[in-house]
């Protein structure tokens, strides 16, 4: 095969088996990512995962880094939305996000190389939802120091999560409560004018 022919079928298999243990992980939970249970899910000998990931946490880092990448871009989206605080409320309440984040965090928990990789990526998160928050809250003339956008940010994208978790195990006491409330707060902070656009606040 033409060295051209083998990369491109080197970078399928090592995307194939990233893709695997991302799907395991959101399906089974990350201690059913095992290297023979990735190589089959990915169609491919269970010494290929070892060719190209010297260890799991190789393989788990490269996941995280990839699949990080994704959700930054979905978060930095909610930037040029015309409703902010809605977009961010989306993806905290989307249930395949939630539980691939519950499981990052369990895996973290047993491997420290995981925890530091799942830090830097955690806080990019929180820059990117705080200067959300910041430009909606500016745009409505909001006191800064009266409501820190950072805990404004924690708070909604927290009681999102925190939905999504416990209706994960069958409890949902208050939820319908909390979604009220929560659509409230988003429905009066609509960024219908940004900052640059509004010559300041109101």
């Amino acid at each position: 095969m033409p060295a051209a022919g083998k990369a491109r079928a080197s970078t399928g298999a090592r995307e194939r088996l990233m893709a695997a243990t991302e799907q395991i992980m959101g399906d089974e939970g990350y201690a059913a990512a095992t290297s023979r249970r990735v190589a089959e899910l990915a169609g491919v000998k269970s010494t290929l995962v070892y060719y190209y990931f010297p260890t799991m946490d190789d393989l788990f880092v490269a996941v995280l880094c990839e699949s990080g990448e994704r959700a930054l871009a979905r978060m930095r989206a909610a930037l040029t939305a015309d409703d902010p605080l809605r977009v961010l409320w989306l993806i905290n309440t989307d249930t395949r996000y939630t539980r691939l984040s519950t499981e990052w965090m369990a895996l973290a928990n047993h491997r420290k190389v995981i925890g530091a990789e799942l830090k830097v990526f955690a806080e990019r998160v929180r820059d990117i939802e705080t200067a959300a928050v910041t430009m909606v809250l500016r745009a409505h003339g909001v006191d800064l120091t009266e409501f820190p956008p950072v805990v404004m940010s924690i708070l909604l994208t927290g009681a999102a999560r925190i939905i999504c978790n416990e209706s994960a195990v069958g409890m949902v006491q208050g939820h319908e409560q909390l979604r009220t409330f929560i659509e409230q707060f988003i429905a009066h902070y609509p960024l219908a004018v940004r900052p640059a656009d509004q010559g300041g606040p109101g």
